[in-house]
């Protein structure tokens, strides 16, 4: 059974920090892709961040020099370091996985998701 799960949300002030992780079982981790995504309410999923089997990393504009991505093929596990949070960051945060991503900010170009885990960050 294919499992992402997603830990490490919470909420924090503005200005803090919180790392997601999200650990993979079922499929070939250090062969995917991986991609955060968040959703606030009333807003459309966005990608926040993504990494290729490869290691090669992309940001939003909105959390560039403050989030980073990165993976432990050894735990299968992707995490998100989030610094410098501001209110903006809250919504819940997604962690999805594909094989060899074409448009990395396509939902539909992901194979598999987690559950989702909330990010608040108070002013």
């Amino acid at each position: 059974e294919v499992q992402l799960v997603e830990s490490g949300g919470g909420s924090v002030q503005a200005g803090g920090s919180l790392r997601l992780s999200c650990t993979a079982s079922g499929f070939t981790f250090d062969g995917s892709d991986m991609g955060w995504f968040r959703q606030a309410p009333g807003n459309e999923c966005e990608l926040v961040s993504h990494i290729t089997a490869s290691g090669t990393a992309y940001y939003a504009d909105s959390v560039k020099g403050r989030f980073t991505i990165s993976q432990d093929n050894a735990k299968t596990t992707a995490y998100l370091q989030m610094n410098s949070l501001k209110p903006e960051d809250t919504a819940l945060y997604y962690c999805a996985s594909g094989q060899m991503v074409a448009d990395k900010v396509r939902g539909s170009e992901y194979n598999y998701w987690g559950q989702g885990t909330q990010v608040t960050v108070s002013s």
